[in-house]
């Protein structure tokens, strides 16, 4: 077993570095336009902001059947797309766009739900002393739900790394096509096994980092 995975010592690195750019990558752009998404729904949900019904309906809706479908369903769908927006409907960069628009919105919920967590009578109060709506989202709104927005980015964060082992399945590299082509295809089981390892010891790394960061922003508070 153990020789067999020297072997493919190269190729285990090469996949590594495929799966963290993926991860990466899409994590990034699930941050920046999930957080975004997650802070329409709740601003256009509540009072205190721009209560907008049509809106959050449209936007939640939206949301919901791009969450309903099946990552690997989901991923052979857009294909087409990633042929359009990267030029190709193989490999790590093709993959990166399915991967994007599923982790999106699974992020969205999410910090809708960290911004909800947040006390509404702090909301209320720099309401009361005449603070602009601007100045509440930026200065104690996202401040305030930054530990569990933390919490929940780790999750999506190891979300993301699970969905891009689906990505073997279609030519886009990473941990996933690795275990797909020897594990599978070539009944190699010791390589299945090290790609098992290696996943959970990379779970239990993010959740590690995440949980000293959310603990750390949590005693700034």
């Amino acid at each position: 077993m153990l020789e067999n995975i020297l072997l493919l010592k190269d190729d285990i690195i090469e996949a590594l570095g495929q799966t963290a750019f993926m991860v990466l990558t899409s994590l990034l752009i699930a941050i920046i336009i999930g957080g975004l998404f997650g802070l329409l729904l709740y601003t256009t949900s509540n009072n205190l902001f721009v209560k907008n019904t049509v809106i959050n309906k449209v936007v939640g809706i939206l949301l919901n059947i791009i969450r309903s479908v099946p990552f690997l369903i989901l991923m052979i769908l857009l294909l087409p797309l990633s042929k359009l927006i990267v030029g190709t409907k193989i490999g790590s960069e093709a993959v990166i766009v399915p991967l994007s628009i599923a982790s999106i919105a699974f992020f969205s919920r999410l910090a809708e739900a960290s911004f909800s967590d947040v006390p509404k009578g702090i909301l209320e109060a720099s309401v009361a002393s005449g603070a602009s709506k601007p100045r509440i989202i930026f200065k104690i709104l996202i401040p305030e739900a930054l530990p569990s927005l933390v919490k929940n980015i780790t999750v999506t964060a190891i979300s993301i790394l699970g969905f891009s082992a689906m990505a073997g399945l279609v030519g886009g590299g990473g941990l996933g096509d690795l275990a797909y082509r020897y594990g599978y295809q070539r009944y190699e089981t010791d390589i299945m096994i090290a790609r098992v390892v290696i996943l959970i010891i990379l779970v239990q790394v993010i959740q590690w980092i995440g949980d000293i960061f959310a603990t750390a922003l949590d005693k700034k508070l």
